[in-house]
């Protein structure tokens, strides 16, 4: 399909506060930002509200809501996905619009998806019961380019067919959305002190402590070379999504964050890892492995920095990811273009120095992003090595299924091109309950007591966002 019904309206008032006041008011929309640049990942920032259709998959059970209708029937997400953006497909070759996203599918494939394409068995309880993979196809969104700092609203007209109905509704939208951009809605961070709530693991420092023995074990006999072992926390507040966003980005910006609100849940998310990229033609992906705390001592912070730089427990974990990603991008990328662009590079964020590698392909003609996804999902920085036997035992230990944790969370444009992340150091908001999840990679000189303390440290900028927990009110036995 061409871009006739595309149109263009340049703004001046995209302060994310406003945009995160709008969307209080909304029951579904998301705000995909890039509030950390350092290392040229976050020129644009979207953000879209009222999508036209949603998508959402739950044990190989698809509900689609399209103009109030509803259809409920057996399929695969990913080739519903595929169906949906080829119907809605606009070519922007020939156009002077530079944004990546121009509008298009924006949601999350959770973690637990994964056991559905490598066909594993799942024993762990669902207990949160939300849906595997959610999307909203959204017609009109807010670019933000960061580096000419100007914003455009983008409206495909969509889900008008004809050019002239298109047009017009995409005039409508525009207007539409530029009202709201006008409306008093502006975020104020209130900050209330509330009751403090107790943040309660569901591993004891004994029982992680025995699941990463546990772990050691199926490492020293050969099962695999590293796995990803993850708990979980939840609470209770009283603080809204955007409160929490406002928050955790204060305290740890980063490149890949945002908010995604579905009418049931939200993700609050402050991810510093990308899972995949893909601009047309090249896919990337930015695993990460390898973690130390800041220090507020500049000597000791420097100190802890090298101490990562150097080693060698480090440089390993993050080879074999980068080795695992190799392979995951060769199944769908032409021979000889899977490069390491960077093998392991340190990056210094509010609260972690973190370890991160960048590979890249070019994708075969005959495949498309949706086979990419399905070639590479999870990623294997959070599952470990081999991946379907690390899935396999995360499976074993893990006492709960991990759902929106370690899955992506991002956007599939119109045209052609994708980003997502990897949603750690995210919040899963259901009502006022508030679960995340953190986790570390074992391998085969892991110390348990000290993976413990790099859970606890990752933890750090999250219970800080929540602001009415208590760091020392950790409901494990230390």
């Amino acid at each position: 399909m061409n871009n006739l019904g595309l149109l263009s309206f340049r703004i001046h008032n995209f302060d994310i506060n406003k945009l995160l006041g709008v969307l209080s008011k909304e029951k579904i929309g998301f705000l995909l930002e890039s509030s950390n640049d350092v290392y040229n990942l976050g020129r644009y920032s979207f953000f879209g509200i009222s999508p036209f259709l949603i998508i959402q998959s739950k044990d190989g059970l698809i509900t689609e809501d399209f103009e109030a209708r509803r259809s409920i029937f057996r399929g695969d997400i990913f080739e519903e996905l595929k169906k949906l953006l080829e119907e809605y497909r606009i070519d922007t070759n020939s156009s002077k619009i530079s944004f990546p996203f121009i509008g298009g599918a924006v949601g999350y494939f959770s973690y637990d998806l994964g056991f559905f394409l490598e066909k594993i068995k799942r024993k762990n309880p669902d207990d949160l019961s939300i849906p595997d993979a959610w999307f909203g196809l959204f017609d009109v969104v807010l670019c933000i380019d960061h580096y000419r700092d100007c914003a455009d609203i983008l409206s495909t007209g969509f889900p008008k067919r004809t050019s002239r109905e298109r047009r017009k509704h995409a005039l409508a939208r525009i207007d539409e959305l530029v009202n709201k951009l006008d409306s008093p809605y502006t975020y104020r961070n209130k900050d209330n002190i509330c009751q403090q709530y107790p943040l309660v693991s569901n591993f004891s420092y004994l029982d992680y402590v025995d699941k990463v023995d546990r772990a050691l074990s199926y490492i020293t006999k050969g099962d695999i070379y590293q796995v990803n072992l993850c708990q979980r926390f939840s609470t209770l507040t009283e603080k809204s999504a955007e409160e929490l966003y406002f928050n955790l980005r204060q305290v740890f910006p980063v490149p890949f964050g945002g908010i995604l609100k579905t009418g049931n849940f939200e993700i609050i998310s402050g991810s510093p890892e990308r899972f995949l990229r893909f601009d047309g033609r090249f896919l990337s992906t930015r695993p990460m492995k390898g973690t130390r705390p800041r220090s507020d001592n500049d000597i000791l912070d420097r100190r802890l920095k090298r101490e990562l730089e150097n080693s060698n427990k480090d440089k390993a974990e993050l080879l074999m990811i980068v080795d695992l990603e190799r392979n995951d991008l060769g199944k769908i990328c032409k021979y000889r273009t899977i490069k390491v662009k960077n093998l392991r590079m340190i990056e210094q964020y509010s609260s972690v120095y973190q370890a991160t590698a960048q590979i890249e392909g070019e994708l075969f003609s005959k495949y498309d992003r949706i086979d990419a996804i399905k070639a590479c999902f999870p990623g294997g920085s959070i599952t470990g090595c081999p991946k379907i036997r690390a899935m396999e035992i995360i499976e074993e230990l893990e006492s709960v299924r991990r759902n929106i944790y370690t899955g992506s969370m991002g956007y599939l444009s119109f045209c052609g091109k994708m980003d997502f992340n990897i949603l750690i150091r995210s919040f899963l908001k259901k009502g006022r309950n508030i679960y995340f999840g953190v986790g570390g990679g074992i391998v085969f000189d892991s110390k348990p007591e000290l993976e413990y303390q790099e859970i606890l440290d990752k933890a750090k900028c999250l219970i800080s966002a929540l602001r009415a927990v208590s760091y020392d009110s950790v409901l494990v036995a230390r």
